[in-house]
């Protein structure tokens, strides 16, 4: 699986044996609302999905629990048989109610069950990377990840799993996880107006492990989400692009996964995230933050 050049904003990385795009696609969107059920537009969504693979994106995200099954169905309908430079992330450690909602699932035996169900829905053999989600909606939550990550590691020796990361996680987390097995990225959340993982993406990048934020607008401050529109403002694009942009100069093991039903936002979060920022405007940036 190789992906040893690309024009892609951020060049690659390499996870595991795999060289991947840093920036990457998040399927989650291409669910319907509250990513439930099936997207408004069916034939649209699979456009998406070749639009990023043709772009030269090899890394997508995605996980059995959007839509259910539904963002895993459509990329194997979409892209199946696989290109062999495509990367599928995918995560287990949530089901989803009737509601909507996101109840933990992180018995040995949920777990089981979601790996197998997510090789299924994308139809292939073995997992490329499984991230093991913690915590809740709400964010991470203390408490040991051992017994639900074992089962990962059982999984990965069954030939299973190819990758295993964790998601969702504390400083703690991820310290406990990779005292078990080695992990290959650490998925949080993570954008300018919150920077709490900063040291971690740090100590990661030392130890060349991948770092994937989510949300790269989520929780900004109505001030703070000025101070991103004016930088933006000043160089003629929108939020999200400066948002993208910052986060590949931030570190070079942070990979990007933006999402969207649209190919021309697609399209334009490519372009944006190759943005060139220069010392004033990572400066007015780094203020969001602090």
């Amino acid at each position: 699986m190789n992906a040893p050049t690309t024009s892609l904003p951020g060049g690659t990385w390499t996870l595991g044996n795999s060289t991947i795009t840093r920036f990457g696609y998040g399927a989650m969107q291409l669910a319907g609302p509250w990513v439930m059920g099936p997207p408004a537009d069916h034939d649209g969504a699979l456009a998406v999905l070749r639009e990023a693979v043709a772009a030269g994106i090899t890394h997508v995200d995605t996980s059995d629990a959007y839509g259910p099954r539904v963002t895993n169905e459509l990329i194997r309908e979409a892209l199946h048989p696989y290109p062999e430079s495509l990367f599928l992330a995918t995560k287990v450690g949530a089901n989803r109610d009737a509601q909507g909602g996101w109840p933990t699932a992180r018995r040995p035996e949920d777990l089981r069950k979601q790996v197998h169900e997510n090789l299924q829905s994308l139809g292939v053999e073995t997992l490329d990377l499984v991230n093991m989600r913690m915590g809740d909606a709400e964010g991470p939550k203390p408490g040991s990840l051992a017994e639900a990550f074992e089962t990962l590691v059982e999984l990965q020796r069954e030939g299973l799993i190819r990758h295993l990361g964790v998601s969702n996680v504390t400083t703690e987390q991820v310290a406990e996880a990779r005292g078990i097995a080695p992990i290959v990225c650490v998925q949080n959340l993570y954008n300018l107006a919150h920077r709490h993982d900063d040291d971690l993406i740090d100590r990661l990048a030392a130890d060349g492990i991948a770092y994937v934020p989510f949300f790269p607008l989520g929780g900004f401050t109505p001030l703070q989400s000025d101070a991103l529109s004016g930088v933006a403002a000043r160089l003629g694009t929108t939020p999200m692009s400066v948002a993208l942009a910052w986060l590949l100069q931030r570190s070079p093991n942070i990979l990007l996964i933006p999402g969207t039903s649209s190919t021309a936002h697609l399209r334009e979060n490519i372009v944006g995230a190759g943005l060139s920022l220069s010392d004033e405007d990572v400066a007015d940036l780094e203020s969001i933050g602090h």
